[in-house]
């Protein structure tokens, strides 16, 4: 399953664009990744209307009312989409203001990091390390045990 970690409208900040870099290209030892920074939510729409023409994409959406996992839970939901033959999942961040009820009909599922608010840049951090994570989870790497 390939994995796309996309954020809407969102600025840069160099030391975390290195950490997440980092977690990446740990989860590339599991599943393709890149990373999709687009302007504005259509551009998102757009994008996951092309690709859901097949149906074989999970659209992952951070929002605050979305749900509260576990790592354990939500490496879960992932190896069994990965596992139930959908070949690109969509981790997407949004904008600003939230996404529109509209575009929250899109997601497979939406997921929260928790009840606080977060920046972009470090919500972007926290979902990478968390894929990563979740990916070892899976395969059974040590880098889970003990935290």
């Amino acid at each position: 399953m390939k994995l796309s970690f996309v954020t809407i409208a969102a600025g840069s900040d160099r030391t975390v664009d290195t950490q997440v870099a980092e977690y990446l290209r740990r989860t590339t030892r599991f599943a393709p990744v890149d990373e999709i920074a687009l302007k504005s939510e259509k551009e998102f729409v757009e994008r996951v209307e092309r690709e859901r023409r097949d149906g074989a994409v999970l659209v992952i959406l951070l929002d605050s009312r979305g749900k509260l996992l576990t790592s354990e839970e939500f490496a879960a939901e992932l190896g069994q989409a990965r596992d139930g033959g959908k070949r690109r999942a969509l981790l997407a961040i949004g904008p600003p203001d939230g996404w529109s009820p509209a575009t929250l009909k899109l997601a497979g599922m939406t997921l929260s990091l928790g009840r606080m608010t977060l920046p972009h840049q470090l919500a972007r951090l926290v979902l990478a390390e968390q894929v990563y994570r979740a990916f070892t989870i899976l395969a059974g790497h040590p880098y889970h045990s003990g935290h």
